[in-house]
């Protein structure tokens, strides 16, 4: 339960040397940050990603790029290429065959080999030792980095031999690809087979030394030559052409052994092509570009619970002819460039699906897959019901107040979605529906969004980009009006035409309109909504930089009340909660951030070093943020009290959150451990439900009740004079009876001994608690470091005695008096001993 976000988008634009010249290959140095083009007018295009990624928001030309010329004969293009991070210099390959070693550095330009029938894919391995070369006379060359020959095979069907270079003119129609395992042990090809009047294909997997054929699979219709080996080794990624079948490609998985382990569909028309595939570095992310009929789309798949969801999809027009690549180091960010020299940096962060009210909503595709873990907690991909959208979701956000819930989403093609839900208490009879959402009518485009916050039930703010391909490749209307250009921040009003039936779901007869809107200087991390204020939102600038919009009024200058110095960060939080909380009887807003290297960041310090994922508690009596909840990357889960961080005493009673490995008393410890590795906390249940929810890396779903919050709910409903709740709770949790004492004095809590009998009304229940009742004061003792007492035990201004007529010392045959005679004054105003349930023992 957790959707892919993106929190940054930056473009630029290559300048090239002629209109008639396109993008063809791109490589990464990872090590400078460089990317790599080569050009259909045989040019190399150097671009410096940190002359972009630098926080500056309006799409320039790239003027810090490098433009070199390779030197080739009449004729001859460029066919493959690729960069070698041991030699410092890129591989390129020619449709004749030279193999040519490029040196950016010192534009210098050496010749090291040549093969017969052309250069059709280069792939170096991953250790960089081996290099595997593709001819156009279906031969696989694997030479190592000092360009000797280790071993030569034919990847068509047969041993290759008695080949006869007159049957072969080098510009054929020979489709081939090579991939390596991450380890670089072997590598597999994807080429015709023998009977390929039906264009069959086969993949081949052949051992790294020796050139072996380790194993094939069986003859299929592929798409293309895609073809991709997850970097972990677990899967080889191929697609399906199922034209014959009427049905729209399947990518499909092998493994080592040649046989199929799953498949998945992409869910588009029959005539769509997956021209590539591509994993990220950690093997959870597979992307792909998808040619439709209207659109290019690059879409990003993850797996979960056996289930593939589409998490992204980015869409530019077919004449962009787009590409992408993912970053060699960075999980989730990937690089999308078109043929005519665009460049978009899109940089993702994975955010909990589950937001404020323990609402999921999950992207899949253009479905939002909604569960309330309020009422069930079921393991994803199932869910209570569905959102049907026109195209995919990019963005989603939730505006819930009261028993309203609207759901609002920034789709694929640039419209914007909007829903509103009927009231939580009849979801039950919403149970495996799906709903269809129509888009939402406006005059205007959008622009692409980031950021998607509702400000309140009829205005939304996001960040809104102007002015580049994939912004305005939706519709003619998605190109900003008077020639705008950059990031905006955006507020938009919506109305709804139709009247909203409380009992059912509203879809259609939305308009939105763009009622103001601010240039942006800097880059936009994140946007909170102000739970303290209406219609506010703190908005988080690159570098950690906080300043608050107010509607209509624009985005806040930079002197004045304003800027929000002692709320920002000391470095950009991709994660960022907003909460309302108490400070010594007053309400005000608290700001929480974690960054990507797992700093926790709060009013200008850093609470904790290794936070992996956070959220917040709040008893639901006033909305007001009580527990902040985190869990480690030492898989350990804290439940801090805000008034801890408030007054300064987390380093006292956390130990700054790090573990010092001695063993502690088990009433001592103030953490869970997590006892699945990497888990992460992904929301809370508030109020009495008291629960945290985490999923495990292998995506089930796990709810934990720690004992911090379970004692904080019970003295909330105690505090609230909710003594059968209070009750209920410490039997379910199986906590001391008399923490319902004790939570503020005995004496105290003699004045509601009638209250509390009239409120149980059960006598089992009774009966547990008063043959529980001791002497001990367990809020001082068993409860001492998980709750504080509100107030002081110990004479207190109620005398029982002058009460009761007892010796008020004992605090045991005082509760036994006064529950009796509580019980006694029940049964005469009931006039009937059977008006309590059960049987009550002394």
């Amino acid at each position: 339960m957790k959707n892919l976000k993106l929190h940054s988008e930056i473009s630029q634009n290559l300048e090239l040397q002629s209109q008639q010249e396109v993008l063809l290959f791109s490589a990464f140095d990872f090590e400078r940050n460089r990317l790599f083009f080569a050009s259909s007018n045989n040019f190399i295009y150097t671009a410096d990603l940190s002359s972009f990624q630098n926080g500056k928001s309006k799409s320039l030309l790239l003027a810090s790029s490098v433009i070199n010329q390779i030197e080739l004969e009449d004729g001859d293009l460029i066919t493959a290429f690729d960069y070698l991070l041991e030699k410092e210099a890129l591989i390129i390959g020619t449709e004749n065959g030279l193999l040519l070693l490029h040196n950016v550095d010192d534009n210098s330009t050496e010749i090291v080999g040549q093969v017969n029938g052309g250069v059709k894919c280069i792939s170096p391995s991953p250790d960089g030792d081996l290099l595997a070369i593709l001819t156009g006379f279906r031969q696989m060359l694997v030479m190592t980095h000092d360009w000797d020959l280790l071993h030569e095979t034919a990847v068509g069907d047969g041993d290759g031999a008695g080949l006869d270079v007159s049957e072969f003119d080098g510009k054929d129609m020979f489709e081939s690809s090579v991939s390596w395992r991450g380890d670089g042990k072997y590598f597999a090809t994807l080429s015709e087979a023998s009977d390929s009047s039906l264009m069959f294909k086969r993949i081949k997997v052949w051992e790294r030394d020796s050139g072996a054929l380790h194993s094939t699979s069986d003859s299929k219709i592929f798409m293309g030559a895609v073809l991709e080996w997850m970097p972990s080794g677990a899967k080889i990624a191929a697609v399906y052409d199922r034209k014959v079948e009427n049905r729209c490609p399947d990518i499909v998985f092998y493994e080592k052994n040649g046989l199929v382990r799953s498949s998945f569909s992409i869910k588009e028309a029959v005539d769509a092509k997956v021209e590539s595939l591509k994993w990220n570095c950690s093997s959870d992310l597979l992307a792909s570009v998808v040619r439709c009929e209207k659109y290019d789309a690059v879409k990003v798949w993850f797996f979960s619970n056996n289930h593939w969801y589409l998490k992204h999809e980015v869409r530019y027009s077919r004449q962009d002819g787009v590409r992408f690549m993912w970053d060699p180091v960075k999980p989730l960010q990937f690089i999308c460039w078109t043929l005519g020299g665009q460049i978009t940096s899109y940089n993702f962060a994975w955010n909990s699906a589950v937001v404020e009210n323990s609402i999921a909503l999950a992207i899949d595709g253009s479905k939002i897959l909604v569960t309330p873990l309020s009422l069930l907690l079921m393991p994803p991909p199932l869910h209570l019901f569905s959102l049907k959208f026109p195209s995919a979701v990019r963005d989603v956000a939730l505006y819930s107040n009261n028993s309203k819930n609207s759901v609002a989403a920034f789709l694929s093609d640039g419209s914007l979605g909007v829903v509103e839900l009927p009231d939580p208490d009849t979801w039950e009879e919403l149970e495996e529906k799906e709903f269809g959402v129509e888009a939402s009518i406006s005059e205007t485009g959008f622009g692409s969004f980031v950021h998607l916050t509702w400000l309140d039930s009829h205005i939304l703010l996001a960040v809104s980009h102007y002015g580049f391909t994939q912004s305005t490749c939706a519709s003619d209307s998605s190109m900003g009006e008077d020639g705008l250009s950059g990031f905006y921040l955006q507020e938009i009003e919506l109305v709804c035409s139709e009247d909203h039936v409380p009992s059912l779901v509203t879809g259609s007869g939305w308009h939105a309109r763009i009622s103001h809107r601010n240039y942006l200087e800097g880059l936009v991390i994140g946007i909170a909504p102000n739970p303290a204020k209406k219609c506010s939102a703190f908005v988080q600038f690159d570098g950690g930089k906080i300043v608050e919009y107010a509607s209509i009024l624009g985005l806040a200058g930079t002197g004045g009340s304003t800027k929000h110095d002692d709320m920002s960060f000391s470095s950009s939080c991709p994660w960022m909660s907003a909460a309302q909380v108490s400070d010594s009887g007053s309400l005000k807003p608290l700001l929480f951030g974690l960054d990507d290297i797992g700093r926790l960041h709060f009013g200008g310090k850093v609470l904790c070093n290794n936070c992996s994922s956070f959220s917040l508690y709040s008893n639901l009596a006033d909305q007001v943020i009580t527990h902040l909840i985190l869990s480690t990357k030492q898989d350990f889960l804290f439940a801090v009290e805000i008034s801890d961080i408030l007054h300064g005493e987390l380093e006292l009673k956390y130990e700054n959150f790090v573990h010092t490995g001695n063993r502690r008393k088990e009433e001592n410890m103030n953490f869970i451990n997590i006892w699945e590795r990497g888990a992460k906390i992904i929301g809370v249940l508030h109020g009495d439900a008291a629960a945290v929810v985490i999923q495990t890396t292998r995506g089930n779903l796990e709810c934990i009740y720690p004992r911090k919050l379970v004692l904080a709910s019970i003295v909330n409903a105690l505090i609230q004079r909710r003594f059968r709740d209070a009750l209920l709770l410490v039997r379910q949790h199986r906590i001391d009876f008399n923490v319902i004492v004790d939570h503020c004095g005995w004496q105290t809590f003699i004045q509601s001994a009638s209250e509390f009998v009239k409120q149980v009304n059960n006598l089992s229940y009774i009966t547990e608690f008063i043959c529980s009742i001791k002497n001990e004061n367990i809020m001082e003792t068993l409860y001492k470091n998980y709750i504080s007492t509100p107030y002081q035990n110990g004479g207190g201004d109620v005398q029982a005695k002058d009460v009761m007529g007892f010796d008020a010392s004992s605090k045991v045959s005082a509760l036994l008096l006064a529950i009796r005679k509580a019980l006694e004054e029940q049964l005469l105003r009931n006039k009937s001993p059977k008006a309590l349930q059960g049987s009550f023992v002394f």
